[in-house]
């Protein structure tokens, strides 16, 4: 995608952190922004200082209901007629032992982090394939490269949607659609990822254990997230990644030497086997 004047760009999870990064971004570009988030107070503030910007709408969205997505789109669709950038960014982590993650858990957090990344394609992907030129953007992690404890439905999540992305690419090509799709790896960044808690559904309010490694883990995470990348940095890596039409996306200087290193075990496990 190469012109974004003017043209249509559709953000989950865009009242905050990244999301909010990139809608600033999309802006400066002369684009007009759709944010799509579940916190109605915070949606209604970042509409009100973005709009200082720009054209923007913000609807109460909640990714993991079909539904609500639909909703987002038909809005989008009805104010502005287009959309030309899709941002699958809306996510949630979360801190468990495998052994002790319930089943509710994991589905939330794969109807979150999957299926919201999964259904915001299929919805979409109509309307894109109407324009001129189009893109998909989204949001993996880090998580997808490193697999690290304690993050199973996340790891899970976060690599399928690294998966979907690719094959989706593959696919658009070979269909001839005018739609790129890249996916965004990011690291430390300063988001409110670490506490999700605050989106839970009230059936699932209080899982946080009384497990000492893992609320050191905790604090580890929220004091790197604190002093990590801006979400204007890795907006800023997003739009060259998707003027250059590149499939992986990878602000982080760190990840170089991480995606190195995990690249190396898989070279070095399949020479010996």
């Amino acid at each position: 995608m190469k012109n974004f004047s003017n043209r249509v760009a559709v953000v989950t999870g865009g009242a905050s952190g990244i999301g909010f990064g990139l809608a600033e971004r999309f802006l400066a570009e002369g684009m007009k922004v759709v944010l799509g988030d579940i916190e109605a107070a915070a949606l209604d503030k970042a509409v009100g200082a973005l709009s200082e910007n720009g054209e923007v709408l913000g609807v109460q969205t909640d990714v993991s209901d079909f539904r609500s997505l639909q909703s987002l789109a038909d809005a989008t669709v009805a104010r502005f007629g287009a959309v030309h950038l899709l941002c699958n960014n809306a996510g949630v982590g979360g801190h468990q032992r495998f052994s002790t993650t319930s089943l509710e858990t994991w589905k939330w957090t794969l109807n979150v982090d999957l299926w919201g990344v999964i259904n915001g394609c299929r919805i979409f992907a109509p309307i894109l394939r109407e324009q001129d030129e189009a893109h998909i953007l989204n949001t993996s992690s880090m998580a997808a490269i490193m697999h690290p404890p304690f993050l199973q439905p996340y790891n899970v999540a976060k690599t399928a949607v690294v998966a979907l992305s690719s094959g989706l690419r593959q696919e658009f090509q070979e269909e001839g659609a005018p739609i790129g799709v890249s996916v965004l790896y990011p690291f430390f960044t300063q988001t409110r990822i670490a506490d999700d808690e605050r989106n839970l559904p009230a059936s699932m309010k209080g899982r946080e254990e009384a497990d000492p490694t893992l609320a050191a883990l905790r604090e580890e995470v929220r004091a790197g997230l604190a002093t990590g990348q801006t979400p204007a940095e890795v907006a800023e890596a997003v739009m060259a990644g998707i003027r250059a039409d590149r499939l992986h996306i990878f602000p982080h200087p760190q990840s170089i030497a991480l995606v190195e290193e995990a690249a190396n075990r898989l070279v070095t496990d399949a020479k010996a086997s």
